[in-house]
């Protein structure tokens, strides 16, 4: 159903007529995990009623309920380029105890070095209190259902236990993940005829590894394949089983709508549980058990926006500065194989910072509508680089002011004045290009 639809169905349908509103905001934030978090926080500090809308009973997102808990990156070259919120985040959970801060002065070997793994209690309770003491009220175990514009506003339909709840604002952030909002609205999205596998982040423990023949091993493996009995996805167990931690790769999985997600959570643990079966008929392994799993299995890739600019991956790997860049992001592209456990990856250029424009968070022909996070606008290559939280962090803190200032401005998202937008952020702490 398009925009027009919805506003016709409000208009003519007598149920809707007689609708109560039962809270009226200035900007509603749909999901909360790196990108809505921040996005939220920095639309309270600048003074909007804002509402974060998130599905889970816990905010983080993918760090949190996928186990996804190792945000980066903040750092290149030996020098910080996102700071701002996201970086407030991490700063304050570290004082907790909750993530220890690597040497950022040193350039490491590998890229993933300078993540930064966070205790994921302490984390998202560090969310609960600086959503809390920025003003920002948290809907939690909520999901839109619908939006109509009207002339007066956005009027938003919010699902929760009680059933259909009706809300106003005036601009809306889409930090789903997977631009359900953005859908909803009638924009356009774009999505790969593939798409890259997900992961069911788990521990495993109660086995002996000295006990463990590598050989056999790998021979009762294959022989479990050949069989039937176990899936393809990974073909080192042993290195499994060093690091306590079944690795996966779950090929054929779409995580865009609430069916297929079910079908990808369904299969990720059958995946899990398939593996540890054939496990314990290795010798050494007879009592290995699953010390853990994540509530969610973790989604790299669904629907990107068609927004009014789009990041390719030259742009992207070149550190192209936009004329409208706002914000830095750093990952290499990485790109997991959708057939095998192949990553294909293309490393940045020492010194390179690649940038992101604001007009690649906006859906194109968008007033009210802004994007944050994993499904901003970029071709397959480039969102498989700044998917990652960090660079999902920057462009919230993006969003956030930018629609913070379209409301002050009564304006819709296009016409936000771009060095403003960047006066704004670095006030409140963000890196500009």
């Amino acid at each position: 159903m398009n925009m027009e639809q919805n506003a016709g169905l409000l208009a003519d349908n007598p149920i809707h007529a007689s609708i109560t509103v039962q809270e009226e905001y200035d900007i509603i934030v749909f999901g909360g995990g790196s990108a809505g978090c921040v996005a939220a926080i920095q639309a309270a500090r600048a003074g909007k009623r804002t509402a974060l809308v998130e599905k889970n009973g816990v905010l983080g997102g993918t760090t949190t309920v996928a186990s996804v808990n190792f945000p980066g990156l903040f750092h290149a070259w030996g020098k910080q380029v996102i700071r701002g919120i996201g970086w407030e985040i991490i700063e304050r959970t570290a004082s907790l105890g909750g993530a220890e801060l690597p040497d950022f002065s040193i350039i490491p070997q590998k890229h993933w070095m300078q993540q930064i793994g966070v205790n994921r209690f302490i984390y998202c309770s560090v969310l609960d209190q600086m959503c809390l003491e920025a003003g920002v009220c948290l809907r939690f175990h909520e999901m839109p259902a619908a939006v109509v514009k009207r002339d007066d506003g956005n009027y938003v339909a919010l699902v929760g236990k009680e059933g259909l709840k009706w809300f106003k604002a005036s601009k809306l952030i889409d930090a789903t993940g997977d631009a359900n909002v953005t859908g909803i609205m009638g924009y356009s999205r774009m999505k790969g005829e593939q798409l890259q596998p997900g992961t069911l982040i788990n521990d495993i423990d109660g086995y002996d590894l000295t006990a463990v023949n590598e050989k056999e091993l790998n021979r009762i493996y294959e022989d479990a394949y050949r069989n039937g009995v176990i899936g393809r996805s990974r073909n080192n167990l042993y290195h499994d089983l060093k690091s306590g931690r079944i690795h996966m790769h779950i090929q054929g999985i779409d995580g865009s709508d609430s069916e297929t997600k079910t079908l990808a959570e369904i299969q990720a643990r059958q995946y899990l549980l398939d593996t540890v079966t054939m496990l314990r008929s290795v010798p050494g392994c007879e009592k290995l058990e699953v010390r853990y799993f994540a509530n969610e299995c973790g989604i790299r890739e669904t629907w990107r926006i068609d927004g009014e600019a789009v990041v390719d991956e030259l742009a992207y790997v070149s550190g192209y500065v936009w004329p409208d860049a706002v914000c830095n992001s750093f990952y290499p592209i990485d790109l997991h194989h959708h057939s095998d456990f192949h990553i294909e990856q293309k490393m940045i250029a020492p010194g390179v910072v690649p940038t992101l424009p604001y007009r690649a968070l906006i859906p194109k022909g968008s007033d009210d509508l802004l994007v944050a996070g994993r499904c901003v606008s970029g071709d397959r290559m480039a969102n498989s680089a700044f998917r990652v939280q960090a660079s999902c962090m920057a462009t919230g803190q993006v969003a956030g002011m930018a629609a913070a200032i379209a409301v002050e401005e009564r304006s819709s998202v296009r016409d936000v004045p771009i060095d403003r937008l960047r006066r704004e952020l670095e006030r409140f702490g963000a890196i500009v290009p």
